[in-house]
């Protein structure tokens, strides 16, 4: 059984050729779970999230080279994803996570959350541990 206040951590089977890399992000249950969907793409050396979520869980699909850190119940924990590998990253309600990119290119990272964006009201906190 899943330990619901630990983020889980997998690394994601990819097809390559000289086209490039395909993988699948989600499976369906996490696909009809999902209320919000977003596409992001970092500049080396520049840090995305800083924050968790109160109410929402989020599933981040991470491009290596990264360096993912995470705050759970007080301690800090830093992930670092392989150039080349792509990682997915289950982060239940109340988990602090961030994501640098080392470089030299950008990073992709797609999300998906239980709970829809409201710019007004965002289901955010901000915490700055990376």
């Amino acid at each position: 059984m899943m330990d619901k206040t630990r983020t889980r951590i997998e690394t994601l089977s990819t097809r390559r050729d000289a086209r490039g890399v395909l993988f699948e992000p989600v499976d369906v249950a996490q696909i009809e779970a999902s209320r919000n969907v977003h596409v992001v793409l970092t500049e080396p050396g520049c840090v995305r999230g800083n924050h968790s979520h109160p109410l929402g869980t989020e599933i981040s699909v991470v491009t290596g080279p990264a360096l993912v850190r995470l705050k759970e119940d007080g301690e800090i924990r830093d992930i670092e994803v392989p150039a080349g590998e792509v990682w997915r990253f289950t982060v239940p309600p109340g988990v602090t996570h961030a994501y640098r990119n080392p470089g030299p290119g950008p990073m992709l990272m797609i999300g998906f959350n239980t709970e829809l964006h409201d710019p007004a009201s965002p289901d955010a906190v901000r915490e700055e541990i990376l």
